[in-house]
C-alpha cells in the first residue's frame, strides 16, 4: 500500500483536518494526502493519478460537479462528503457514495479502505 494518494476537497479547514487525520490514523505514513478548497485547484488535480477522492460539494468557487464527472471518467473511485443532499446531485452521479456531514470518521475511512483495496 505504499502508493496510496488521496485528493480531499474540502474548505473548512477544521472538517478537512479532521478527515486528513482519521484517513491518517488508519492507513499510517503510506498514504499521501492532498487537500484543496477549491474548484479551480481540485480541476487542477483531476488528471493526475489518485487512489480515490473525497470531495464537498460546495466549495471555494462553486460546486465540484465537474470535478466528480472527470474523477468518473478516469475511473478514480471517490464519495461526496457533503451537508447537501444525494438529491442534490446531478443524476449521472446520484450511484456515487455520499457521506452526509455531519459525518463519522469511521465511515469515511470505510470508503477509503475499500476504494484503495479496490485498486
Amino acid at each position: 500500500m505504499s502508493d496510496v494518494r488521496i485528493l480531499i476537497v474540502e474548505d473548512d479547514p477544521f472538517i478537512a483536518m479532521d478527515i486528513e487525520s482519521a484517513v491518517a490514523e488508519e492507513l499510517g505514513d503510506e498514504a499521501v494526502m492532498l487537500i484543496v478548497a477549491s474548484v479551480e485547484a481540485a480541476k487542477r488535480e483531476t488528471a493526475k493519478n489518485w487512489s480515490c477522492a473525497l470531495l464537498d460539494i460546495d466549495v471555494v468557487g462553486g460546486k465540484t460537479f465537474d470535478v466528480a464527472a472527470s474523477l468518473l471518467q478516469n475511473g478514480v473511485p471517490f464519495a461526496f462528503v457533503s451537508g447537501s443532499t444525494p438529491l442534490d446531485v446531478p443524476k449521472p452521479l446520484r450511484d456515487v457514495q455520499f457521506l452526509r456531514k455531519p459525518f463519522s470518521t469511521t465511515d469515511i475511512v470505510s470508503f477509503v479502505a475499500s476504494a484503495v483495496d479496490s485498486r
